[in-house]
């Protein structure tokens, strides 16, 4: 038997939205505290990406340089 190598949402009825991972139909945070929580976490996420991708262009360039 072949399975997708998506997993579906048999919620969603249109087959992009079957398509879709499951996170994307999480609920939003009722209290404001857990949305600034969710906040705080995701700018934190998008510092430490920004990071990640200045030290490695950092490091391909120092290398084509020396």
């Amino acid at each position: 038997m072949r399975r997708s190598l998506v997993l579906t949402n048999e919620v969603a009825r249109h087959p992009f939205r079957m398509g879709l991972p499951q996170n994307v139909f999480r609920v939003a945070p009722e209290n404001e505290e857990d949305a600034r929580k969710a906040a705080r976490q995701s700018d934190d996420q998008d510092w430490k990406l920004f990071l990640l991708s200045f030290t490695a262009f950092f490091t391909v360039a120092y290398s084509f340089i020396a």
